[in-house]
């Protein structure tokens, strides 16, 4: 049973002139050297993360504040590069609150000057 569906749309741009403190603040370690590897497309990378977070945090019905901090929700990338959320501290306990055995889905696209994601919450019936 799907329990809940987030989208996000983030423009690019927005991540060029951030501070490496504001980014270290937001993003995981993982993240940052991911999107590092990539100088050329550093931003559309952090961009990505950020949309899929928002859309993640969408799909649970909350946003950041104090009992969510920013990288509560984080991307990775598993063999082949399909993405995948990492979702700990106070967002995994939400994730638990509305689905005991929540499995998530994301994907992430980008274009022109657009980052775009999509968090699907699905509840596995046993």
């Amino acid at each position: 049973m799907i329990i809940g569906i987030g989208i996000d749309m983030v423009e690019c741009g927005r991540f060029l002139d951030w501070s490496a403190f504001k980014k270290q603040r937001i993003f995981t370690k993982k993240e940052l050297e991911y999107a590092d590897g990539d100088s050329a497309k550093s931003e559309r990378h952090l961009a990505n993360f950020w949309a899929a977070r928002e859309a993640c945090l969408k799909a649970m019905g909350t946003g950041f504040g104090e009992s969510i901090g920013f990288s509560d929700v984080s991307v990775t990338h598993v063999d082949g590069g399909k993405p995948e959320l990492v979702i700990t501290g106070g967002a995994k306990a939400r994730l638990k609150e509305i689905a005991p055995n929540a499995k998530t889905f994301v994907s992430i696209t980008d274009q022109g000057d657009y980052s775009v994601a999509v968090v699907v919450i699905e509840n596995p019936c046993n």
